[in-house]
């Protein structure tokens, strides 16, 4: 497991902070995915699940085999201001109890949003979308958007899932369905609570007017969140322009990753983004004891 570089080197490393694997809606077991990142230069990975912990375990194992350096992750879903907003948290407990009952609440009605989703694409002609969409999560608890998507391209009815979410799956398109999430505060706190870094995940996709995303980042900070991602595969050039002000603005740490799920799906691979700006303070800058200490991990196992 490679060292935190100093202050000098510490924007280059390339760490991936945000990934999915079968647990959610990714379509790599996470031991896949661990070794996707190796094979791909990653020197720092977090397994982040929608809502769920179930692979953490099973990640941790493969990085340490792997020599990997890791941070235990999930991305969690929250409703802000009438938007879902979504909170990445780094290097927590995965045993923590308040965290396991807040994600385990949240996850509670990505079911019944699913069988709600089915029904209004079979009401636009196209019936059989849950059990479609079921066919590609192992957890029927943990059925996402993304897997409706996949089932509408497998059926020839869209050529991508870029088309799925434009024509289908977006607010004031058949198939949306809102859904009521955590509360940011609820979700901060639980990531927090567990010792955890709380971050804004992707904060362009959530299209906020200049006043709601000032109120956003505003509790956000007064809740204990600590970062926001600055390079993530959902942002462009001036979106990560934007956000890198917003971290300075907010006094934040950046962060970076992919948003992998698929070969084929996903933006961009494992490790490939840009460096983060050298003005921002990274987040594996304050997560570096757990860091090291996972890294001392590594070093007794191949003793």
């Amino acid at each position: 497991m490679g060292e935190v570089p100093d202050n000098a080197q510490v924007h280059l490393l390339n760490a991936d902070l945000h990934s999915h694997s079968t647990v959610s809606d990714g379509t790599l077991q996470p031991e896949a995915l661990a070794q996707r990142a190796a094979d791909r230069g990653v020197e720092l990975w977090a397994l982040t699940d929608h809502d769920a912990l179930a692979g953490q375990a099973r990640a941790r194992e493969a990085a340490l085999d792997l020599g990997l350096a890791w941070l235990t992750g999930t991305e969690v879903s929250v409703t802000f201001a009438g938007e879902t907003v979504h909170v990445i948290g780094l290097g927590f407990d995965a045993d923590n109890p308040d965290l396991i009952a807040g994600l385990a609440t949240t996850r509670g009605g990505r079911l019944q949003r699913a069988r709600e989703m089915a029904d209004s694409l079979g009401r636009a002609g196209i019936p059989g979308a849950l059990d479609g969409a079921l066919s590609y999560v192992e957890d029927p608890q943990a059925v996402t958007r993304t897997h409706f998507a996949r089932f509408l391209v497998d059926r020839g009815i869209c050529s991508d899932a870029h088309e799925v979410f434009r024509r289908f799956l977006n607010e004031g398109k058949p198939g949306f369905v809102p859904h009521r999430w955590a509360r940011l505060g609820d979700a901060v706190k639980w990531i927090t609570g567990a010792g955890g870094m709380a971050v804004v995940a992707h904060p362009a996709r959530c299209r906020f007017s200049p006043t709601a995303e000032f109120a956003l980042f505003s509790e956000f900070v007064a809740h204990g969140g600590r970062g926001v991602e600055v390079m993530v595969s959902a942002h462009n050039d001036l979106e990560r322009r934007r956000f890198a002000d917003i971290a300075l603005e907010f006094d934040l740490h950046a962060s970076r990753g992919s948003d992998f799920h698929d070969p084929v799906e996903s933006r961009c691979d494992l490790g490939s983004l840009p460096d983060l700006p050298g003005t921002l303070r990274p987040v594996w800058q304050a997560l570096a004891p757990r860091i090291q200490g996972l890294r001392d991990q590594a070093l007794s196992r191949s003793a």
